[in-house]
C-alpha cells in the first residue's frame, strides 16, 4: 500500500484534538451584524502625511522665515566702516516703520533726517575722529573749501558699499535660516531670492523718495548745549545750488570741531545777517524756566526774548518776586499779559530794567525789530471761564489790529505782534508779517488766510506745578525763531522740547519757512484786508 506523503503542518495552525494528528482547513470566523468595528487610531503620526498644509498658513511662514532671516543678516554682517572727512563711521541699514537716517554723534546726541520714506533706516554711527585728518583741517583751513567734494564722495562710496553688501547679508540670511527651518535646497533658495527682491523694492521706494533737502531740517536729541553747534545757525537756510552736499559737509565740520580733543567745545557762531528771538509762553511760576530760558539765550546768542504770557499763576503780589530773575536773563524781554497775570503783575514788571511791557497796541524798538502787544482782556486765574471769552478776546485783536494799521500809516510799520490768545492773535492777519501767542500749551504754526504767519508757544514752564498732576510731566517747550534782519521776515525756526522735568536733554527740529525753501519764489507781503472785510477772515 503506498501512502501519500504528508503535508507538513504549519506551526503556526493549531491542533485540533478531534482531527487525531490531521489538520482541518480553518474556518474565517463571521463577523457579527452587531459586534462594533475595532476603533480607528487618530494619533498626529497617521494624520500628517495625509493633511496638506494650508497656503495662507505656507506663505506666512515663508515671509517670517524671509523677514526674521533678513533681519539676522544686516544685524550680524549688514554694516560697513566708512570714513566721511576727518571721521570714521559705521553705516548700517535697519527694518524701520519710517525711515529717514540717523545719525549718531555719541555722547552728544543723535540727528535724524526724514531723508526718505522705505522700511529701512539708515544709521551712521560716528565712532572717533582721526586725529591726522582733523589736525590736516586745523593747520590748513583752506581744505574746508574741499571737504563739500570729500564727504560727498565717500557717502557716496559708503552707500554703495552698504548696498552691496547689505544684499549679500540680507540673501545669506534668509537662506541660511529657510534651509535651517525647512530642510530643503529649494525651500531655502526661494527664501534667499525673495528677501533679495523684498531689499531691492525697499531700496527703490528709498530711492522714488529721496529728499536731498531734509539736511535743512534737522532734528536734533540729546545735550541741549551741543544742540546749536550740531544743527548750526541760519546762514546757509536760503540757497540755491547743491543743497544736499553743501549741508552734510557743514554737519561733517560742525561734528568734527566738537570732536576735536586739541580745543574745548566751541561757542556757538551766529549768523550775522540773523536776529534770534526766543518765544516763550506759559511759565506758571515754573522757578526751572530761568535757567532754561538763560541757558537758551547763551547757547543760540539770542537778541530778545518775547514772552506771551501766562508767566505768574495766581497774580497775586506774594508772587512778584518770581520775576527778578528776568532783568538777568541776558537779553531784552518783551511782555504781553496773559489771563493767570494781573495788573499788579503788569505794573511790577514795568519797572524792572531790560523789560517791555505792551498792552494796547503800544510798539517798541527792540534789537533792531519793532514789537505791538495787547495783554488779555480777562483775568481768571482760577481756571474759570468768562460767558463770551472768544468775544473779548476778538474785541482785543480787533484793537492790536487798528493799532497795527495805524502804525503802518504812520510809517513804522511793526514786524511781530503779541498776543496770549490766538483767537486775539488771529485777528491781526494782513496787518502783520508774524503774529506770537501762546495759552493753550502746545507748539504751533501757521500761515492766516490773509498771509500772516501765526505762531503759538507750548508751555515753557511744563504746565507749572500742575505739569505733576498728570501721569507724564508735560514737556517744556520754547522756540529760535530767524528774523532776517534786512527784510525782517521769518527765515526758520527751531522747535524746543524738553522731556518734562529732566532739564539735561533736548529735541531740537528745524523748520524752513516755505518760501525760503531752495528754489522757491518769495512770499509776497501780508494783504491789508479791504473796506468792508473783517480782519482775520478771508476777502
Amino acid at each position: 500500500m503506498i501512502r501519500k506523503p504528508r503535508t507538513p503542518r504549519d506551526p503556526r495552525t493549531p491542533r485540533d484534538p478531534r482531527t487525531r494528528g490531521h489538520a482541518r482547513p480553518r474556518r474565517t470566523p463571521r463577523s457579527h451584524p452587531l459586534r462594533p468595528l475595532p476603533p480607528l487610531s487618530l494619533t498626529p503620526a497617521t494624520l500628517a502625511p495625509h493633511t496638506p498644509r494650508h497656503p495662507l498658513a505656507h506663505a506666512l511662514g515663508l515671509v517670517t522665515v524671509v523677514l526674521l532671516g533678513a533681519w539676522l543678516g544686516l544685524l550680524v554682517v549688514g554694516n560697513v566702516r566708512v570714513p566721511v572727512g576727518p571721521m570714521d563711521t559705521t553705516m548700517t541699514l535697519r527694518p524701520s516703520l519710517s525711515g529717514g537716517t540717523k545719525i549718531n554723534v555719541s555722547p552728544l546726541g543723535a540727528l535724524h533726517l526724514d531723508s526718505h520714506h522705505a522700511p529701512l533706516r539708515l544709521d551712521v554711527n560716528v565712532d572717533q575722529l582721526d586725529p591726522d585728518r582733523s589736525q590736516a583741517l586745523v593747520d590748513h583751513p583752506e581744505r574746508l573749501a574741499g571737504l563739500q567734494d570729500e564727504v560727498t564722495h565717500d557717502v557716496e562710496h559708503g552707500t554703495l558699499d552698504l548696498a552691496l553688501r547689505s544684499c549679500a547679508a540680507v540673501v545669506t540670511g534668509a537662506t541660511a535660516l529657510g534651509l535651517a527651518v525647512y530642510r530643503r535646497p529649494r525651500r531655502a533658495l526661494a527664501s534667499g531670492g525673495l528677501a533679495l527682491a523684498l531689499l531691492a523694492a525697499c531700496g527703490a521706494t528709498a530711492y522714488g523718495t529721496w529728499n536731498p533737502k531734509s539736511v535743512l531740517e534737522p532734528r536734533f536729541s540729546g545735550l541741549l548745549s551741543s544742540a546749536p553747534s550740531l544743527v548750526g545757525n541760519a546762514r546757509s537756510i536760503v540757497t540755491e545750488f547743491d543743497v544736499y552736499q553743501q549741508e552734510l559737509a557743514r554737519l561733517v565740520t560742525n561734528v568734527t570741531k566738537l570732536y576735536d580733543v586739541t580745543s574745548t567745545l566751541p561757542a556757538y557762531q551766529p549768523d550775522p545777517t540773523t536776529i534770534r528771538v526766543l518765544h516763550v509762553s506759559d511759565i506758571h511760576l515754573n522757578p526751572a524756566a530761568w535757567k532754561i530760558i538763560s541757558s537758551l539765550v547763551e547757547q543760540y546768542d539770542v537778541d530778545v526774548i518775547a514772552d506771551t504770557g501766562d508767566t505768574m499763576d495766581h497774580g497775586t503780589a506774594a508772587e512778584n518776586g518770581f520775576l527778578d530773575a528776568v532783568p538777568d536773563l541776558g537779553a531784552p524781554y518783551v511782555w504781553v499779559r496773559g489771563n493767570h497775570d494781573s495788573a499788579v503783575t503788569q505794573r511790577y514788571l514795568q519797572r524792572l530794567k531790560n523789560v517791555h511791557v505792551l498792552d494796547d497796541g503800544r510798539a517798541v524798538n527792540v534789537a533792531g525789530l519793532r514789537f505791538a502787544g495787547i495783554g488779555d482782556p480777562q483775568f481768571t486765574p482760577d481756571r474759570s471761564t468768562v460767558p463770551g471769552g472768544d468775544a473779548a478776546n476778538e474785541l482785543a485783536g480787533d484793537r492790536l489790529a487798528a493799532a497795527l494799521r495805524a502804525q503802518r500809516a504812520a510809517g513804522t510799520p511793526v514786524d511781530i505782534a503779541l498776543a496770549h490768545e490766538p483767537v486775539a492773535a488771529r485777528r491781526t492777519d494782513g496787518d502783520v508779517p508774524l503774529a506770537l501767542a501762546g495759552h493753550i500749551h502746545h507748539q504751533d504754526m501757521e500761515v492766516l488766510p490773509l498771509g500772516t504767519r501765526l505762531r503759538v508757544e507750548g508751555s515753557t514752564g511744563g504746565s507749572g506745578l500742575r505739569a505733576v498732576e498728570g501721569k507724564h510731566p508735560d514737556p517744556i517747550e520754547a522756540s529760535i525763531l530767524y528774523i532776517d534782519r534786512g527784510t525782517r521776515r521769518l527765515q526758520a525756526w527751531d522747535e524746543i522740547r524738553l522731556g518734562g522735568l529732566g532739564l539735561t536733554t533736548a529735541e531740537v527740529s528745524r523748520h524752513l519757512v516755505e518760501e525760503n525753501q531752495p528754489g522757491a519764489t518769495p512770499a509776497p507781503a501780508p494783504r491789508t484786508p479791504s473796506p468792508g472785510t473783517s480782519p482775520g477772515t478771508a476777502p
